[in-house]
């Protein structure tokens, strides 16, 4: 007995010993990249990847699709495929209906006015002397994969957003951001709010005093390659293709010097807008020593200059390939760049859009394809007008916006009217029309009949308190305005975009699976080991994954 209680108080002793011995090498640290890039290509199409495949170079597009996981079958999850929205799905993992964003602008049936995406009356602009600057993110109802990482890492990293449109340099950024910067066309110069500061970082004043923009639009914008050589676009020379402001005509070579002078706008619709972008980006990277510290940072880049001559000039002109063989070049350049000051394999990147385009309506119709524009200043019009012979005078719509009517509620409660009564009518009228597949209540579309997918989409995209009250659905290869193309529709056109990932925790490949926008704030979620923002409804790719 004796002996077996002095083994066990042995035992005791070595294994107490065991437990509390230091150990003799530092515990395994927590893997993660050094800095994640995000890329969002305003308007990218998906098949963008491979029309101009053969004239991208080794360094840009190509290297991507070599290096990089490819989801071949990647669309969006709502109806209204524009700007603010889309940018706004892309961070957060989620949809219009959850996260606020139902457009670009919207009408705010409490204020009674108009609101813009990301206006906010209760900052300052830095940086210039006009109100471009008073924006912020307070639109935005939920948390992004930005804020998700500056929680996760204790606000340790940066999270920097930039973009020549404010709403695409914002809403990535999220609320938590150092900074986010975008391009004031009045002035020339980078701008922010006082939302994130209350003075300019010396680099931005410093890449402001450049006058770049000046000295970019001294310079002519000619083809990158030979003009005979762009076999992939229509004739350069169209009738609906829209004309640079000042120039005779819409054909290579344009003299931007001759037609713009100072007039910085124009620079957006030229490859000087992803050039200056392309600068500020790497002048963040440097100067904000981005992937140097002990936390992951996170760079977002939006180049907003494919969508204004996407919607000048259409997908299929020589412009807009040239767009993208230059911003293949400018992509080759910041991934050198990242190369070079975080290190290949440090850095995770991905690249998307925040929502795609309908080819030219003319050019489907000549090529008898079903296609047509509508005017809805005279739908409008005409729904005022069955209003009015069915119910008596009264002002029965506010405005319309987004494909979507906005009633005016103090006339129906005058008129002891619901919505559902004013939308029969409506609908009953606006069938009518060439163009128009459906017209929807947006209060009831549980019971609308429609199918399912369309249905869906709707339904993720409508906000009860910013939506309007009645849906215009849309025929396929029909758009409203007087764009020579623009987008918004729910059909794969407009839905099918771009989605990569490449560098650090990615395996190469790709997958012909069907992938939502939603599906990639929780993917870096999941690779960067936080957790998903707050209004999150996508799922992990695990396809992409090492593992």
């Amino acid at each position: 007995m004796h002996y077996l209680k002095l083994t066990l108080a042995i035992l005791c002793t070595t294994t107490l010993f065991a437990q509390t011995k230091k150990p003799t090498s530092s515990p395994e640290k927590l893997a993660r990249p050094k800095l994640v890039v995000g890329v969002v290509v305003d308007q990218m199409r998906y098949d963008y990847w491979y029309r101009y495949f053969d004239k991208y170079s080794e360094g840009g597009f190509k290297r991507l699709l070599r290096e990089g996981f490819n989801c071949r079958n990647h669309h969006y999850h709502y109806a209204l495929t524009v700007t603010a929205a889309g940018h706004a799905s892309v961070y957060t993992g989620s949809t219009p209906a959850i996260h606020g964003i139902v457009g670009n602008d919207w009408y705010d049936q409490k204020l009674g006015k108009g609101m813009y995406c990301v206006a906010d009356s209760t900052v300052q602009s830095v940086g210039t002397s006009n109100s471009a600057g008073k924006m912020s993110p307070k639109n935005l109802l939920v948390s992004t994969i930005t804020d998700q990482l500056r929680i996760g890492n204790n606000f340790q990293g940066k999270t920097i957003g930039i973009a020549i449109k404010d709403r695409g340099a914002i809403l990535p950024a999220g609320h938590t951001a150092n900074g986010a910067y975008w391009f004031d066309s009045r002035t020339g110069n980078w701008i922010t709010s006082t939302f994130y500061m209350n003075d300019l970082p010396q680099w931005v004043k410093d890449y402001n005093a450049r006058k770049r923009p000046s000295e970019l639009m001294k310079q002519n914008w000619n083809t990158l390659l030979p003009i005979e050589q762009y076999t992939e676009s229509t004739a350069d020379d169209k009738p609906y293709e829209a004309k640079i402001a000042g120039a005779k005509k819409s054909v290579f070579p344009y003299d931007l010097a001759g037609i713009a002078g100072d007039a910085y706008g124009i620079l957006a619709s030229t490859p000087h807008g992803n050039t200056i972008t392309k600068e500020i980006a790497l002048e963040a990277l440097k100067n904000e020593n981005l992937g140097k510290g002990t936390a992951t940072d996170f760079l977002a880049i939006s180049f907003s200059t494919p969508d204004y001559v996407g919607h000048a000039f259409g997908p299929n002109s020589v412009e807009e390939q040239d767009i993208y063989l230059r911003l293949d070049r400018d992509i080759a350049e910041i991934l050198t760049a990242l190369d070079k000051q975080v290190g290949k394999g440090n850095y995770l990147f991905f690249i998307s859009a925040d929502h795609a385009v309908m080819d030219v309506v003319e050019l489907w119709k000549q090529n008898r394809l079903p296609a047509g524009r509508l005017n809805i200043g005279q739908m409008v019009a005409a729904a005022k007008a069955a209003l009015k012979e069915k119910f008596g005078e009264g002002d029965f719509i506010t405005i319309s916006e987004n494909y979507q009517i906005y009633l005016n509620h103090a006339t129906l409660e005058a008129k002891k009217l619901e919505v559902a009564d004013v939308c029969k009518v409506i609908r009953k009228r606006l069938l009518d029309f060439d163009g128009i597949a459906d017209v929807l209540n947006l209060h009831d579309l549980g019971n609308a009949n429609i199918n399912d997918y369309l249905l869906t989409l709707y339904k993720n995209g409508t906000h009860v308190k910013r939506s309007g009250d009645i849906q215009m659905v849309i025929e396929p290869g029909w758009m409203s305005g007087s764009s020579t193309a623009t987008h918004g529709a729910p059909y794969n056109y407009d839905t099918h975009i771009p989605l990569l990932f490449c560098g650090w925790g990615i395996k190469p490949g790709e997958t012909f699976g069907r992938t939502s926008v939603a599906d990639t704030a929780p993917t870096l979620a999941a690779l960067l080991k936080i957790l998903e923002p707050s209004g999150n409804i996508g799922k992990v790719i695990e396809d992409v994954m090492k593992k």
